[in-house]
């Protein structure tokens, strides 16, 4: 890589670059953002923004024993994402992320179980399918506009309050409970997420954990096995109402799908339990954590940028008055979709992306031997000047007045908050869409402006939130 012009801090024994990470990232936690910058890459990831800063767009750094080449040009993430020659698979998940997610459609390698977990997903959150999540969205909002209502003329914690609401989402419109249903589950899921971010850069030797069990180790293998006990109870029971002739159906919901490819009387297309099991937990962790980030940074912008917060509102009335959102004007909310893609690209969910070199290959003019592994900084992209121009960390949807394409520059697609390729997330359209209905919902009935208790600090944890919460002041219209 050096030969090619690629450079990078130097490798240190055992550990590599991990330690030195941790430090920057440890170091940028204890300092907020001045004022109410957007500029938030050298807070969320110190490391890339300093050695961008050094070694250039592109450089090498070591996880342990294993290279990593940091990749920031859209040209080249983009071509990886695609995979068009099937030679960026996805990485090997960790020990950790494994206990959260399993073997799930955001983990499993490509092949025939990942198409057909693909497969399944897309019928589940298909055009008509998200039609009928609707109602479900709708009630779930209500539910927590109606706990706003004790928060009139006061301060609200929005981050803890879209929390419960896309948990709630997520148990109606998948699993056909409540939130309280499937509180536990949530419970001990942000807890295993804590263990993960935890250990995201302590190197562990292979094999070793066999032998030797770090107090996270032994606490994750714990919850593990508790969560796959009480999504196995949900599974049962929806089964065992079938069974009884209580219902005639599974139901056409994603649980539902699920427990009908697992009783597909064609075996080819079966999936097992273990496959219920893992993509149940991927979907109440990704559909989750995603949309509460979104929800949460979104209303952070308007509560900030007034003039923006009034134009949405404006829209939303004039399509909808006081009535609640209908599928039709949920996609014709032209002004609240350049906001809401304003926010993914200042505040993007998921800071960065893994992939794995299967074989010697060319990206771009780069020649990249076999078992390098790629990351992929969306963050540092949606920030960069060169793509975005001179008001790259300032707060503008007018920028994607146009559509997507034309929206940086030099119309170079650098735009990833979903990923991209056959591997982009299939919860697209079901998290835009929960956004669209919860943020319609609570214009029509509240203006709110940032709290002045409210401190700017940005974390990436499994997603990117904010680290003391985002508290605003409600006004009731």
């Amino acid at each position: 890589m050096s030969v090619q012009g690629i450079k990078g801090p130097s490798y240190r024994f055992i550990h590599g670059n991990t330690k030195q990470i941790s430090a920057l990232r440890k170091e940028s936690m204890t300092r907020p953002l001045v004022g109410l910058s957007h500029n938030i890459l050298p807070k969320v990831s110190p490391h890339v923004d300093s050695w961008i800063g050094v070694y250039g767009k592109n450089y090498l750094q070591w996880s342990g024993a294993q290279p990593q080449l940091v990749i920031t040009e859209p040209e080249l993430i983009k071509e990886v994402l695609n995979n068009r020659n099937g030679a960026y698979p996805k990485t090997e998940a960790n020990s950790f992320v494994r206990k959260l997610m399993g073997d799930g459609l955001l983990t499993a390698a490509e092949g025939e179980k990942w198409a057909k977990l693909r497969k399944l997903a897309n019928y589940a959150f298909h055009g008509e399918s998200l039609k009928g999540m609707n109602p479900a969205m709708i009630s779930s909002v209500e539910v927590m506009l109606e706990r706003w209502r004790n928060y009139e003329g006061k301060e609200v914690e929005v981050f803890e309050e879209f929390r419960l609401l896309t948990s709630e989402v997520i148990s109606r419109t998948a699993f056909g409970s409540s939130y309280l249903e499937g509180k536990k589950i949530f419970d001990m899921l942000q807890k295993l997420s804590f263990l993960i971010c935890r250990n995201a850069f302590k190197v562990r030797f292979p094999g070793f954990s066999k032998f030797f069990k770090t107090k996270d180790e032994i606490e994750s293998d714990i919850l593990a096995k508790e969560i796959r006990k009480c999504v196995m109870e949900i599974i049962k029971k929806r089964e065992e109402k079938v069974l009884n002739g209580e219902e005639d159906s599974f139901g056409s919901d994603f649980l539902g799908v699920l427990i009908k490819a697992h009783h597909d009387a064609d075996e080819k297309q079966r999936i097992s339990m273990d496959d219920m099991v893992d993509e149940c937990k991927t979907f109440y962790v990704a559909g989750q954590e995603t949309v509460n980030s979104l929800l949460a940074w979104t209303v952070l912008l308007l509560a900030v940028h007034t003039d923006w917060q009034e134009e949405a509102r404006k829209e939303v009335l004039n399509l909808f008055g006081q009535e609640n959102p209908n599928p039709d004007g949920i996609w014709k909310l032209k002004t609240l979709s350049n906001v809401i893609n304003e926010s993914l690209r200042l505040y993007p969910p998921i800071a960065s992306n893994l992939r794995k070199v299967e074989r010697e290959v060319r990206l771009g003019k780069l020649i990249l031997p076999a078992n390098l592994i790629l990351s992929m900084s969306y963050l540092s992209l949606h920030h960069d000047p060169q793509i975005w121009g001179e008001d790259a960390h300032q707060f503008k949807p007018e920028r994607f007045s146009e559509g997507i394409a034309k929206a940086t520059t030099n119309s170079e697609a650098a735009f990833f908050p979903f990923g991209a390729g056959p591997r982009s997330c299939v919860g697209m359209n079901f998290a835009i869409n929960e956004a669209k209905i919860a943020l319609s919902m609570i214009l029509q009935r509240y203006s709110f402006t940032l709290s002045p208790v409210y401190v700017h600090s940005p974390i990436q944890l499994l997603t990117l939130c904010p680290q003391r919460g985002i508290q605003v002041t409600l006004q009731s219209l």
